[in-house]
């Protein structure tokens, strides 16, 4: 009995000391001005990638090369790092590639850290490249912007189910139910139709339901919420927001590469 108690004890020691572990800040240091960020623990793969890379320079002396106001900056791309003006660049690494880690819990607020990937279609596991980074601008919006998101996105998923479920056979079932007036008969159709559609639309993963946490975030701070789901977040500004809006409101050619270049002078590992 003694060694199950100390057993249980032992275990839950080591939960609470995972789940109280600290979290890793870095600090992005650029010709204009410091962005502190922290890592989230539960996206290990792509922290640990990450710090990997910051320890050993590997971002240092890149730029912020995509930079499009309301939306995001993009950087650390190896082909970045003295590129001259007009260059195309931004080609990720596929030696940089890590399984993704997207939560519901993170999503892409203003200074959202977060990992590029390359399209579904070459991509379909959403895998990201670790070996960039882009930063969320994004703006706010208003509650009603983000009810017609949700209706916009739900509202085709949602005829889509009905019309699995109600099929022209069907239909003509319920029909013909309806004019000979056989109520009893009709609901004992229809109900357990409804109840499918209802129970196959809750258990859709592509309906889009904000959460609290999201709406309070996205109609004060701002952000973007059209990449939520689709990308990693793996972290977030804690400070230096000012940075952020300075870089983005840089004007920029048309690949969106600032004409005055952002450098990513070094990443620091602070805690």
């Amino acid at each position: 009995m003694k060694k199950i108690v100390f057993l249980l004890v032992f275990l839950f020691t080591v939960a609470g000391a995972k789940a109280q572990e600290p979290e890793h800040i870095v600090v992005i240091s650029t010709n204009f001005g410091d962005m502190k960020c922290k890592l989230y623990n539960d996206t290990p793969k792509h922290r640990d990638k990450f710090l990997q890379e910051v320890k050993k320079g590997y971002y240092n002396g890149t730029l912020f090369y995509r930079v499009i106001r309301n939306f995001l900056v993009q950087g650390g791309a190896a082909d970045s790092r003295n590129a001259p003006p007009g260059k195309l660049i931004g080609y990720g690494n596929p030696a940089f590639t890590v399984d993704d880690e997207i939560r519901p819990d993170h999503f892409h607020k203003k200074g959202a850290l977060c990992a590029p990937r390359q399209p579904d279609d070459v991509n379909p596991f959403k895998q990201s490249d670790i070996s960039q980074f882009y930063i969320v601008e994004g703006r706010v919006y208003r509650p009603g912007e983000l009810d017609t998101m949700e209706l916009a996105n739900n509202v085709p998923i949602k005829k889509q189910i009905i019309k699995q479920v109600l099929t022209p056979e069907v239909k003509a079932k319920l029909a013909k139910l309806k004019k000979e007036k056989k109520v009893d008969e009709f609901r004992a159709l229809a109900n357990p139709l409804k109840q499918q559609i209802e129970t196959e639309y809750a258990l859709n993963p592509h309906v889009l339901n904000f959460s609290k946490a999201q709406r309070k975030a996205y109609t004060t701070v701002g952000g973007y919420p059209e990449l939520d789901g689709k990308y990693t977040v793996f972290g977030e500004v804690i400070d230096g927001f000012d940075v952020i809006d300075k870089i983005a409101s840089l004007k920029t050619d048309k690949n969106d590469r600032p004409l005055e270049d952002v450098k990513i002078v070094n990443i620091n590992e602070i805690r």
